[in-house]
């Protein structure tokens, strides 16, 4: 088993953690994002990674610049949110636990930008950090399929639970038993962060695209001009198909639990919540408000 820091910041990158752990692997640092300050009472709140690495008893730091304080094998990145710079990876090699079939979908939001643009399948990537993004040899990598009604959380969950088998099978006997990297091949494709107003469902668009908008999370509308949360959607047989001449293009009409959008399609709600309250079934939430016969969700 190997001495290695650890870098990673989100819930998706605690699940490979606890697996190098489990491992045997000696963790002699973990690297994180600092303590940021959430709710009302502005109180300081650790990132996942570091929550779980305190309870394992793990020493954490901030500071990317301590991983050059300790001893160590090398370094292991998932979902750190930085880029390594090169002076630091000159002293500390380092592999990255990447989720998507590199090349495509390289940076900060792959998993939401797969299914955002409508993928059937993506993958998890053990490869050699760079000092560029995501662009180093691959090690190993494992597809998965994406399930048609798979949320970005549900996917990351199972895209971690392959990246943690990848990482405690390649580096059970530390970096030297890894095996020979091969260059990514093919053509590049870039997953931003995803931009606030994407998050905002268009009607005009079709069902289909919105329920991956809804797959994404913090989806939203409005209704009699106050925000809606669209908690949970479907798109299916009977449901995605064109409704009568009466309702036909008119973006956001609410026919029951359906919300007309573009071509005629239809868009279920499942659960929702209403602005300053939980989340409710949609059925709930229609006999409260009782729309009215041609109210529609979205800009009036």
């Amino acid at each position: 088993m190997a001495r290695l820091v650890y870098l990673g910041t989100p819930r998706v990158a605690v699940a490979p953690l606890q697996a190098l752990v489990g491992a045997g692997h000696d963790i002699a640092l973990v690297v994180s994002r600092a303590d940021k300050r959430r709710g009302r009472g502005s109180s300081l709140e650790p990132s996942p990674v570091k929550a779980a690495a305190e309870t394992m008893g793990l020493q954490v730091t901030d500071t990317l610049d301590d991983v050059l304080t300790v001893t160590a094998e090398g370094g292991v990145v998932v979902a750190y949110g930085r880029i390594i710079p090169a002076p630091v990876l000159e002293l500390l090699p380092m592999v990255n636990l990447h989720f998507s079939l590199l090349p495509r979908w390289r940076g900060a939001a792959p998993v939401e930008r797969a299914i955002l643009a409508g993928d059937s399948e993506t993958g998890a990537c053990l490869m050699a950090v760079e000092a560029g993004l995501d662009t180093g040899p691959v090690y190993a990598r494992e597809r998965v399929v994406i399930g048609g009604e798979e949320s970005a959380d549900e996917l990351a969950g199972r895209l971690a639970t392959v990246g943690s088998r990848l990482l405690v099978e390649h580096l059970a006997n530390g970096f030297a038993g890894l095996p020979a990297p091969v260059a990514q091949q093919g053509t590049a494709t870039y997953a931003d962060k995803i931009r606030p107003e994407e998050h905002e469902l268009d009607w005009t668009r079709r069902a289909d695209d919105l329920h991956r908008v809804v797959r994404v999370g913090r989806a939203w509308t409005t209704f009699r001009d106050r925000r809606l949360r669209v908690v949970a959607a479907t798109v299916g047989p009977g449901i995605d198909s064109e409704p009568s001449s009466a309702v036909r293009e008119e973006a956001g009409l609410i026919d029951g639990e359906l919300v007309v959008a573009a071509g005629g399609t239809r868009l279920r709600l499942v659960v929702v919540q209403p602005e300053g309250r939980r989340p409710m079934a949609v059925a709930d939430w229609l006999r409260g408000v009782r729309p009215e016969p041609g109210e529609r969700l979205g800009p009036r």
